[in-house]
């Protein structure tokens, strides 16, 4: 296999991964709505276990991410998503897959935190005009099968 001399090493590109996700979730855990749907490429994908459809563009990640965190606050609870075991494999093509581990922690307002979810997270990322950004997601649940179409 060919190295390509045009990329960086690969300590350097696994450091501005783990920066991307460090920013991507404080991002997605602060409610920025449209500032984590602009590190999805314009027409990036993001297909999470318990949507029937995979979520398609950064208008309709935005509402996402506006609905959710809307129905957080009303119920009083703070997420915080903890991607660990963050593996990363460069591609011919300069695209990056990704896989990792995603633990979401819920602390419900004067209560005690507790792991909501346990997950594992399929990324294709991307470089536009310098920065990483995601193409595709695909998320799995540890507690239950995958039943999207195609999935079986």
């Amino acid at each position: 296999m060919p190295v390509q001399t045009d990329s960086p090493p690969l300590a350097a590109l696994y450091a501005e991964v783990q920066q991307f996700y460090a920013r991507h979730m404080h991002l997605l855990d602060a409610g920025a709505a449209e500032e984590w749907a602009e590190t999805f490429t314009e027409d990036g994908v993001f297909a999470p276990p318990s949507a029937p459809e995979p979520i398609r563009g950064r208008a309709n990640l935005t509402a996402g991410v506006r609905e959710s965190a809307e129905n957080l606050a009303a119920a009083g609870e703070v997420h915080r998503h903890l991607l660990s075991m963050v593996a990363v494999e460069p591609q011919a093509d300069g695209s990056l897959r990704v896989r990792s581990y995603a633990q979401i922690i819920a602390t419900p307002r004067e209560g005690t935190p507790r792991l909501h979810l346990m997950c594992v997270c399929e990324d294709v990322l991307v470089r536009e005009s310098g920065e990483l950004r995601v193409r595709e997601r695909r998320v799995t649940r540890d507690d239950r099968p995958d039943l999207r179409p195609g999935t079986a």
